[in-house]
């Protein structure tokens, strides 16, 4: 089994087949930990994770398994993006003043980011990697302020019942 990884930097996106990969390899203790977790046999899933493999697949529940056990962003960001929708995993933020002034420090960033992209307004041709990269930003700050949104109502229903 090769420890090269041979997949180069894709930037903030990837194909479900590379987010598979990316996932299996950044799992704790590898696609072999990985494996053994599915109750699966490694060489098996080495196989079906591998880029060029295209005669095997995940099953369905092979699948979910797969995104149950590594939870990994880049897998979620595959899942989802050709359907043009967000994935949010509800992980509470505390609402504080010091929350809320890091989603304006996101949201400044992000504004500072979208003024800077001036090549894809002035010609009107967007670039792939320029409204990937934007549409990454994007999901980041949704995630951010969902996140409050969930520590905000988690707090109000624990003083409501506590």
């Amino acid at each position: 089994m090769s420890r090269i990884d041979l997949l180069p930097d894709a930037g903030p996106v990837l194909s479900l087949r590379h987010a598979l990969y990316r996932a299996g390899r950044s799992y704790k203790g590898g696609v072999t930990a990985l494996a053994f977790a599915m109750v699966i046999d490694n060489d098996a899933l080495q196989k079906k994770l591998k880029l060029d493999e295209e005669r095997r697949w995940l099953t369905p529940d092979e699948l979910e398994e797969v995104i149950r056990l590594t939870a990994d962003p880049r897998l979620l960001d595959a899942l989802v993006r050709p359907a043009g929708a967000v994935w949010y995993k509800p992980t509470p933020v505390p609402a504080t003043k010091e929350a809320l002034k890091a989603v304006g420090q996101l949201l400044h960033e992000s504004g500072k980011f979208v003024s800077c992209m001036q090549d894809g307004v002035d010609d009107a041709v967007w670039e792939t990697h320029e409204v990937a990269v934007l549409e990454k930003r994007g999901m980041d700050v949704i995630r951010e302020v969902l996140g409050i949104m969930t520590g905000a109502r988690q707090a109000m229903e624990d003083r409501d019942n506590g």
